[in-house]
């Protein structure tokens, strides 16, 4: 078993609001709540894994393998000492605050345990949109997202539970093959030559991802 672990800094969760974005609508304002929250896997319109938790845009945000988005407070803490950015848990949209952990090297298909029921499994970065950027406020926003490659994770619900601050983040078992967070989301967004060194993660990757790697082949 791996034993590299973290915690919980916070757990966050969004409603509709209005945004000067294509998009008219987001939930990517997430706030701090006290207690535990149930995950689970979404299902039907709920397009999150947390209950009570808004997803606006379901074309490009949500579902199994975005159940849960996680953040790490050390990658919030570097942001605002580089860019001066706003050093807050659910800013950047994230419904888990972490710490401890090193998101960018996670491993895609690596497995969490957190508290005593719940486990995720890490499945993809965040690909930076329009309206993220319309969000943070900075012009070149997405160019500079990408550059610095720390994306954090989303991750599908594999059994579902409650989580709250402070709760125990164990990484259980990882696949091995070496894909992390970071190599992936170079491959998707700033370098597409990087495509084929995602394969040994293919059967763990998410549906656009192995969609991106079938056409590369071609």
């Amino acid at each position: 078993m791996d034993t590299r672990s973290g915690a919980v800094v916070s757990v966050n969760v969004g409603s509709a609001r209005s945004i000067g974005a294509k998009s008219g609508q987001t939930g990517i304002e997430k706030l701090p709540v006290a207690g535990t929250v149930e995950v689970r896997e979404p299902t039907g319109d709920d397009l999150s894994g947390l209950v009570g938790d808004r997803i606006c845009d379901v074309q490009a945000h949500g579902g199994r393998y975005q159940a849960v988005y996680a953040y790490a407070s050390e990658d919030y803490w570097w942001w605002a000492e580089n860019y001066d950015i706003e050093a807050r848990p659910g800013f950047f949209g994230e419904n888990v605050t972490t710490e401890g952990l090193d998101l960018t090297e996670a491993e895609v298909g690596e497995s969490w345990k957190i508290g005593s029921d719940l486990e995720l499994s890490v499945t993809s970065p965040r690909i930076p949109c329009s309206t993220f950027q319309v969000w943070v406020g900075r012009s070149g926003w997405i160019k500079t997202f990408r550059k610095e490659c720390r994306p954090g994770a989303y991750l599908k619900v594999v059994h579902g539970g409650l989580i709250g601050k402070g709760d125990p983040v164990v990484v259980t078992t990882k696949p091995g093959h070496g894909v992390t967070i970071g190599l992936m989301f170079r491959a998707l967004t700033t370098d597409g030559s990087l495509l084929g060194r995602l394969e040994p993660a293919f059967d763990y990757l998410d549906p656009t991802a192995r969609q991106y790697i079938l056409d590369s082949r071609r």
